[in-house]
């Protein structure tokens, strides 16, 4: 306990002040700032490259975890291609052919199935592989407002770390990954809460996602398969009917916009760290489903159903306006 205690208050120090260094640098070049514009939910120019020092410090921290090299060398290709793009426009294909072949080199190696052998081994890796493409860029997608990215890393983190030590599973591969993340998060977000003084960008949004991923199938293949669908719920339903929405109009996906139920919400006249405290509420909700299902097979469905249900109550929410005179 003592060796892991010890790696994720490195990791946590290692992106605080990474990311305070970052801001620096970038405000003294003027690099990497994101100027607002009509989709913009800020109001002052902000460095967007906080993600060279998060992605930098979760290599670091599962390097000392005995991390298998294929993550790591697949969060690097992802962390390269993504900074070129926040210099850069790079086309959405391209984008698309280097997190597949991210997600092909982690997938090497990976041990078992998704599955459980219900389908073919290679329809069950195919699978695999888009869903977890998916999630990269939803993860993308939805990092659109102060504190909600490093917020969803750390409640995923938590929800996992917390799924090991009830299941006697503490320390493991998942354990440790996840509690890397969790570090890596808090240091991030004490520089991105509202008022954000950096953002994510590209470079990290992307291998965050990829990893929050992997965790995720990890844990479903590791037998908390409830839990790996409940834990990012919000996420996923933002992410998936936004997107689902914006394809049914005929626009096209990979365009920037500012559509999600949370960015409604702020246009609406909520603040930013109110939208995101009522995301934590609803993910601690979604982290206690997991453990229930986790805990309780016989009630695992109806976990799922509540879990999903509170989401959808709380995007319906976001998606009213605001009444005047009200908080």
């Amino acid at each position: 306990m003592f060796y892991y205690s010890a790696v994720a208050l490195a990791a946590f120090m290692m992106s605080l002040l990474g990311t305070r260094l970052t801001i620096l640098a970038l405000r003294r070049k003027h690099a990497f700032l994101d100027v607002p514009n009509a989709r913009s939910n800020h109001i002052a120019p902000t460095p967007r490259g906080g993600g060279i020092a998060v992605v930098f410090t979760l290599v670091m921290g599962l390097l000392l975890m005995d991390v298998g090299y294929s993550i790591v060398l697949a969060m690097l290709l992802l962390a390269a291609i993504s900074f070129i793009d926040d210099l850069i426009r790079v086309p959405p294909a391209l984008r698309l052919v280097a997190q597949a072949v991210a997600v092909w080199i982690a997938m090497t190696g990976m041990e078992g199935l998704l599955f459980n052998g219900l389908l073919s081994v290679a329809d069950d890796k195919i699978i695999t592989m888009l869903l977890w493409i998916w999630f990269i860029n939803l993860f993308n997608f939805m990092d659109g407002i102060d504190g909600i990215s490093g917020s969803e890393m750390i409640c995923v983190g938590i929800g996992l770390c917390l799924l090991t030590v009830i299941t006697n599973a503490f320390p493991s591969t998942l354990a440790e990954y996840a509690l890397v993340a969790v570090a890596a998060g808090f240091g991030f977000l004490w520089w991105n809460w509202h008022p954000a003084k950096i953002f994510l960008g590209d470079v990290g949004s992307i291998p965050i996602g990829f990893l929050l991923a992997y965790l995720l199938l990890l844990a479903a293949k590791d037998g908390y398969v409830y839990a790996a669908m409940i834990l990012p719920a919000y996420y996923l339903a933002d992410g998936t009917i936004t997107l689902v929405r914006r394809t049914w109009r005929g626009e096209k996906p990979w365009k920037a916009h500012s559509e999600h139920f949370y960015q409604k919400a702020v246009r609406n006249g909520r603040s930013h760290d109110g939208v995101v405290r009522l995301i934590i509420g609803v993910n601690m909700l979604l982290v206690l489903c997991a453990v229930t299902a986790t805990l309780e097979p016989k009630v695992a469905p109806v976990a799922l159903l509540t879990a999903y249900a509170a989401v959808f109550l709380l995007l319906r929410y976001f998606a009213r306006r605001k009444k005047a005179g009200r908080p």
